[in-house]
């Protein structure tokens, strides 16, 4: 079991010390208006405005995408290019991406039910494994396009548009991977942080028939299918990533330094003499916590449980994308008393708990 440091006469736990507020006028009229607090209706309004977030990040990429398969389009149209061709229809299959994020958002928004108690975020988890076929999708093509090229040498005519369109497409592509990234970073959505990564894969794509289109005017053919299958494993490794950030994620794997985290501010409150077992967990960009906190046994109920109430205020001030806590007080064992002792054998304990001695 992990025990809180010493206490530091020099900082008590206090809302005003504790949590950042807004400044200047417009932040505390703001302040006055929307007093801050963590009931459950402030916490639904913040998963709404990360779903809006979210939702508003999909239209941008979506917009931007849709541009830059336009162009490319025209270009395809002037140069009869085959391998722009099959990058524009890919730039548009990956504008299409943004149709299983919407979804998942949309429902993301819905109310808990006796049903789904958690509500709906997990709708995003699954959206993150169709991105991830998108992604194996990309990579299949890719390849298949360049053996193709290999075997059947395809002529490219307007070298310079067709070059001049393949750098529209990796910028396109990459702006659009870029901010979504950033979004699905700032509000916790791996589906969202997938989908920006399949968007750099088309990038890469791009960059192949740019080099391929360089390597055509250097009279080198082959060069375009050669350096489609260099990108082909290239979008492999991307798939790579994806796939592994999806499965911790429907796994509910989180950051041990997260883990770290939690513990160490449940510690750092009054009254918390030591630290049970911590579980987190991800429900599309909401993070929840359940644990286990150790007060002395001479306290009143209504004491231990103000000290886990404390506990349970401090978490979600502190630990960023925290919407919901359950913590449990447990009076401090002494020898030969087991408080746990009905339902000890029933709860597994996690491999290297704080809370596995007392």
């Amino acid at each position: 079991m992990r025990h809180p440091p010493p206490p530091d006469p020099g900082h008590a736990h206090g809302h005003d010390d504790d949590h950042d507020h807004p400044s200047g006028l417009l932040g505390r009229l703001k302040e006055l208006l929307a007093p801050h607090d963590h009931d459950s209706a402030v916490a639904v309004d913040t998963q709404l405005e990360t779903s809006r977030q979210g939702m508003r990040a999909l239209a941008v990429s979506f917009a931007a995408l849709a541009v830059t398969a336009l162009l490319q389009a025209l270009v395809v149209w002037r140069s009869h290019s085959v391998a722009l061709l099959g990058d524009t229809l890919h730039n548009l299959a990956d504008a299409l991406t943004a149709v299983p994020l919407a979804v998942a958002f949309t429902l993301g928004r819905r109310a808990a039910t006796r049903r789904y108690t958690y509500g709906y975020g997990r709708a995003e988890d699954l959206a993150g494994l169709v991105i991830v076929g998108f992604i194996a999708a990309s990579s299949v093509l890719a390849g298949y396009q360049a053996v193709r090229r290999l075997l059947d040498p395809v002529e490219v005519r307007a070298l310079g548009l067709v070059a001049a369109a393949a750098v529209i497409g990796f910028l396109g592509n990459e702006l659009v991977a870029q901010y979504r990234i950033r979004v699905g970073r700032q509000i916790g959505s791996a589906a969202l942080v997938a989908d920006g990564l399949h968007a750099r894969t088309d990038g890469l794509t791009s960059l192949s028939v740019l080099l391929g289109a360089a390597g055509v005017a250097l009279g080198f053919p082959l060069a375009d299918p050669l350096v489609g299958l260099l990108i082909t494993a290239a979008i492999l490794v991307v798939l790579r990533d994806a796939a592994r950030e999806v499965y911790r994620r429907l796994m509910d794997a989180v950051d041990p330094e997260l883990v770290d985290r939690v513990e160490a501010e449940l510690l750092a409150t009054p009254g918390v003499l030591g630290v049970g077992q911590v579980r987190l967990r991800w429900i599309g960009h909401a993070l929840r916590a359940e644990c286990e906190v150790v007060v002395d046994p001479a306290l009143s109920v209504v004491a231990g449980h103000r000290v886990a109430e404390e506990a349970q205020h401090r978490l979600l001030h502190e630990v960023p994308r925290l919407t919901a806590a359950l913590v449990h007080a447990d009076p401090l064992e002494h020898a030969g008393v087991d408080h746990h002792e009905l339902t000890g054998h029933h709860l597994p304990r996690r491999e290297g708990s704080a809370g596995d001695a007392s």
